[in-house]
């Protein structure tokens, strides 16, 4: 059981215990759509969501199923997770960001996608650690009180 101190508006402090744990297990998907599946299957098996980055990061901040006092991610066998969402994953959700972004936003996102197709910057892997881990311990989110554990 982890106690969570997480700051919020006002300088008041908030003091819970996290005793939901949900495992990720990485050995059940390959892709980005399989990853956001595992978490429908795990978090929120009863509830509809959009299966995209923006939908993940509200998920977090619980009320979808999920204690809104705070949670544990246990992500087993992180670092297959870490090999399958790497460059190749990221150049293909890049490509797909690409065909259906605002006009304003194809040149970055095609800065992204030729940075991720010479193996530079950020992969799928590590948008979705930098996700959670906005919700937990000196994120901006920290009062979600997620807390992820890398296995």
């Amino acid at each position: 059981m982890v106690i969570c101190l997480a700051a919020q508006r006002h300088n008041v402090l908030r003091i819970s215990e996290v005793a939901a744990i949900y495992e990720i297990d990485s050995d059940r998907f390959s892709t980005l759509e399989g990853f956001f599946g595992e978490v429908s299957r795990v978090l929120i098996p009863e509830a509809t969501w959009g299966h995209n980055l923006d939908a993940f990061n509200d998920i977090l901040r619980g009320g979808f199923g999920t204690p809104e006092d705070g949670f544990t991610i246990r992500w087993k066998n992180h670092a297959l997770s870490r090999e399958r969402l790497g460059y190749p994953e990221t150049v293909r959700q890049l490509e797909i960001r690409l065909q259906h972004c605002h006009s304003r936003n194809r040149a970055h996102v095609a800065r992204q996608l030729d940075q991720a197709r010479a193996g530079n910057g950020p992969t799928v892997f590590d948008w979705l650690v930098e996700i959670i881990r906005d919700h937990g311990p000196g994120g901006q989110q920290e009062q979600d009180c997620v807390e992820l554990k890398l296995e």
